[in-house]
């Protein structure tokens, strides 16, 4: 009798494990919703360097779709150069600054490269796989449109999408006075 409670009591324990690991695992999947860990990106910069989206884990992260034939983008972009100069440096609780990772959905190298350039995109997190629509990053995100932005936190999961101009600003402000 005592061997059957004990087995009882160890499946009992084992099933609690597994049911609170399936919770735990549900709570932090994989998605491109508010709440959601952000999809892995991890495609090659201008130099030909595979840039990974989590090698910016513990930072606030801006993933920006753009283009540089999209002029709305390039109208977004002095906004996008403002803001990392003004937050790159702050501290938003436990994230250690604010990072941008450019996703271009260009088809030609130099297009992009000299977009960059000419738009002072000082920030290092520039990727594409260049092509153009049938981007696997914009196929990931489920992008159809640009600009397309989402704003994740230090440990990778979304918490805004669709953010520009003044309302990513205020969200940035918000995110360094601790108001999530």
């Amino acid at each position: 009798m005592k061997k059957i409670k004990v087995l009882f009591l160890t499946a009992f324990l084992a099933f609690a494990s597994l049911a609170f690991l399936s919770y735990k695992q549900k709570l932090q999947s994989v998605g491109l919703s508010v709440g959601d860990v952000a999809p892995e990106l991890a495609f090659p910069n201008p130099e030909g360097k595979i840039i990974k989206l989590s090698d910016y884990r513990g930072k606030i992260v801006l993933i920006d779709f753009w283009a540089s034939w999209c002029r709305p983008c390039r109208m977004e972009n002095p906004n996008l150069v403002k803001l990392y100069k003004n937050y790159n440096d702050v501290k938003f609780g436990k994230a250690n600054g604010f990072e941008i990772f450019s996703v271009s959905l260009d088809q030609n190298k130099a297009d992009w490269v000299n977009a960059i350039k000419a738009d002072g995109l000082l920030w290092t997190g520039h990727v594409s796989d260049l092509k153009f629509w049938k981007s696997e990053a914009a196929r990931i995100y489920n992008v159809n449109s640009i600009p397309m932005t989402y704003l994740i936190d230090e440990k990778g999961v979304i918490i805004a999408r669709g953010l520009k101009g003044q309302a990513l600003e205020r969200a940035l402000e918000g995110l360094r006075n601790n108001q999530r």
